[in-house]
């Protein structure tokens, strides 16, 4: 994939970059794999916002991704490469030998007419998905299942992949794209090769509007707010937070702040993903 440029005609084309879409082989998704997706604008069953700056954006259709890839030991043509709104990475559409059709997340590399397969003999092969027992160490996976059937959770985004670094017992370490090194079981499924549209993460959107296509509205500085409205607001002129780290709009800490406590999985973290520099 290229970084397509444009002319600087407006103020808002000056800096902006996209997608040359150079790989797409397919304009219009499968009518049969596609089913119809309604926005909740960050609303929750009782319509509270849970998730602000949610809402609008362009009307989409949800394309069904294969990420289980359970159809073992039955090759897969691969008959297109399509373009899929609600994820940064590209989608490869599979027809398979005994007839049915599947989306899965296309690997870089993967083109037409090329054939994958799941399977524990599959050759190691981009596209390729094999339990991580049968993947030899350093091979680089994605669409990595946490537990065995449930489908792949980690590694999915354009670009990212994870590094299989050694196997013991029943588990194996997983190097994360973030840095952390988490425990495996050796019998889940990993697919081979490392997720296609590299270029993902160099698109520049240059103008709000394109951010308003994507359904995310605007955020607010709580700096700009009054103290009724946020913790931050308030004070003649421009002014600090002038509290000990900064807060969310109901008095939180916020920005740093650990939120993730997950007592089944976080067991199985060997190392802690690496911290930012600044």
């Amino acid at each position: 994939m290229a970084v397509k440029t444009f002319k600087p005609t407006s103020p808002g084309r000056r800096g902006m970059t996209g997608s040359s879409f150079e790989e797409i082989t397919k304009d219009k998704p499968t009518r049969a794999l596609i089913i119809h997706k309604r926005g909740s604008g960050g609303r929750n069953m009782h319509g509270r916002v849970t998730v602000r700056h949610r809402g609008g954006g362009h009307r989409r259709h949800l394309r069904v991704i294969d990420f289980k890839r359970d159809k073992f030991d039955i090759p897969a043509k691969v008959a297109s490469i399509e373009y899929d709104p609600n994820r940064s990475a590209r989608i490869a559409l599979l027809n398979y030998a005994d007839g049915e059709r599947r989306y899965i997340i296309a690997p870089l590399g993967l083109k037409v007419g090329d054939t994958v397969i799941t399977s524990p003999n599959a050759e190691i092969r981009a596209g390729n998905t094999l339990p991580i027992s049968n993947i030899p160490v350093g091979t680089l996976i994605h669409n990595i299942e946490m537990q065995v059937g449930k489908g792949g959770q980690i590694a999915r985004s354009a670009g990212v992949a994870a590094q299989l670094l050694a196997k013991e017992g029943e588990y194996a370490q997983v190097r994360l794209p973030s840095g952390e090194v988490r425990l495996i079981p050796q019998k889940c499924l990993a697919t081979i090769g490392e997720v296609g549209n590299l270029d993902h993460s160099n698109i520049k959107l240059g103008k709000a509007g394109r951010k308003r296509h994507l359904g995310i509205r605007p955020t607010v500085r709580g700096t700009a707010m009054s103290p009724r409205d946020h913790p931050h607001g308030g004070g003649e002129g421009r002014q600090p937070a002038g509290m000990p780290g900064p807060k969310s709009p109901w008095g939180k800490p916020t920005r740093g702040k650990k939120t993730r406590h997950n007592a089944l999985t976080d067991k199985f973290i060997v190392k802690r993903r690496a911290k930012k520099q600044r």
